[in-house]
């Protein structure tokens, strides 16, 4: 006998009927034995909330895989070790990092996938996990998934995740590039340790090979973390394909040494 599969396809207009909240009786069950998978939007909303330096953030709640061969690295969220994989923000009266919970905990229990098309724009598929333990989808109103994403704040997180495909979709990603130890090394220091990554280029230890613009400069200098973040986007994009992202909107830009 073999188990349901959990996941169902869903359009963008289909409709389902889910609640989570602390009348729910398995209130906090998937908040254990998971992955949570981080962004760097992940992180960057979550070492903000809790007033820490990115690589103390990750020295402390984030754990790194990669291997040769994988695509890019993977960062997940440490877990407690009290036999149940628990989230270390899992507390008895929920989440303590709720509104700056990363992006698999606000879509739960929809997902969303995400490919680039050859002209820059997104394509969306959306799935619906219903899992054994969830008695979510006995409470709360009839919601399509995009409305059910679009209510747990998931819009920011979307367009932040969304900047990452033209690195991690490259075309030389689809036809087989893999990042060295040292390329892993510059993605994790660009889009998940901002505040090393900040430093580094203040230092002159990261170049970038055409100029800033004032808005990148200014992100810079003042530690705005947004701007940062699309510029570890275009760094990466520099030094593994030898293109690079100009002007406010980031027309790809071919670039010749």
């Amino acid at each position: 006998m073999t188990n349901q599969n959990p996941f169902r396809p869903m359009s963008d207009s289909e409709t389902f009927t889910f609640s989570c909240h602390a009348e729910v009786p398995c209130f906090n069950e998937c908040c254990r034995n998971i992955d949570v998978v981080l962004t760097p939007y992940d992180v960057l909303r979550l070492k903000k909330r809790l007033k820490m330096d990115s690589a103390a953030f990750l020295e402390r709640y984030v754990i790194v895989e990669w291997e040769e061969g994988m695509r890019f690295p993977h960062c997940f969220l440490t877990m407690v070790d009290d036999g149940r994989a628990s989230c270390v923000f899992v507390k008895e009266d929920g989440c303590s990092v709720y509104e700056d919970r990363p992006t698999v905990c606000r879509a739960y229990p929809a997902g969303r996938g995400t490919s680039r098309r050859v002209d820059g724009t997104v394509m969306e598929q959306f799935v619906l996990v219903r899992e054994p333990h969830c008695k979510g989808f006995t409470f709360g109103a009839k919601q399509t998934v995009p409305s059910y994403l679009q209510s747990q704040g998931l819009t920011e997180y979307n367009r932040f995740n969304d900047q990452l495909l033209q690195l991690l979709q490259h075309p030389k990603v689809r036809a087989g590039f893999r990042p060295t130890r040292a390329q892993m090394q510059q993605f994790i220091l660009a889009l998940y340790n901002v505040d090393m990554f900040r430093r580094e280029l203040l230092a002159g230890r990261v170049k970038l090979k055409q100029p800033l613009s004032p808005m990148e400069s200014r992100s810079i200098v003042s530690g705005d973390e947004k701007p940062l973040l699309l510029l570890g986007v275009r760094w990466l994009l520099e030094e593994y394909f030898g293109e690079y992202w100009s002007g406010s909107e980031y027309r790809k830009t071919s670039y010749v040494a």
